[in-house]
C-alpha cells in the first residue's frame, strides 16, 4: 500500500514517530533495542529544549521510529493512578514468545500478562523511562475477531 494512499473516501494515517522524554537513554534505547532487533540508530545528536541543554536520538527503521530526548526529570505518571497522560502504547508482533524471550534475556521483567483472549494474546512491560508498552500477535486476519474486546 503507497504511503499516502486512501481507502475509499477515507484517508490512510499512520504514525510515522513517538517522541519520548526519557531519564537515561542508554537503558531505553537497551529495552528497544531487545523488542526490536532489526531496528537502527537512524540519527542523533545535540540541541536545546526550552533552555535547556539535550541529547536525542531517533531508533528505528526507514519508515517509523521513536524518538528520544535525555534529560528527563520528576519521573513517568503512576501507571495505577488516574492522571491524565499516556496508559501505554502498543506494537503489533507476529511473535510474541520472541519478543518475551529476547526482553527477558535482556534482563526486562514481564510487568503483566494482557487478556485471556481466543484470537489475540498480548503481554505489557515497564521500559526503563516507566512507560508501559504492549506487544500484541494477533491470532486473526479476520478485524471483527481481531478487535474483540471482554
Amino acid at each position: 500500500m503507497a504511503l499516502n494512499s486512501t481507502i475509499g473516501d477515507k484517508e490512510m494515517l499512520n504514525i510515522e514517530h513517538l517522541n519520548l522524554v526519557v531519564s537515561d537513554m542508554p537503558a531505553t534505547l537497551e529495552f528497544y533495542q531487545a523488542a526490536f532487533p532489526h531496528w537502527r540508530i537512524r540519527d542523533s545528536g545535540e540541541s536545546e529544549w526550552n533552555g535547556k541543554p539535550r541529547k536525542w536520538l531517533h531508533f528505528g527503521d526507514d519508515y517509523q521510529y521513536l524518538a528520544f530526548g535525555d534529560n528527563g526529570v520528576g519521573g513517568n505518571r503512576d501507571l495505577s493512578g488516574h492522571q491524565d497522560g499516556l496508559a501505554h502504547f502498543a506494537f503489533v508482533t507476529d511473535n510474541i514468545d520472541a519478543v518475551i524471550e529476547r526482553l527477558s534475556k535482556a534482563g526486562f521483567n514481564l510487568a503483566k500478562d494482557g487478556a485471556d483472549e481466543p484470537y489475540r494474546k498480548n503481554v505489557y512491560f515497564i521500559d526503563p523511562s516507566g512507560f508501559e508498552v504492549e506487544f500484541v500477535q494477533y491470532l486473526s486476519d479476520i478485524p471483527v475477531q481481531r478487535n474483540l474486546t471482554s
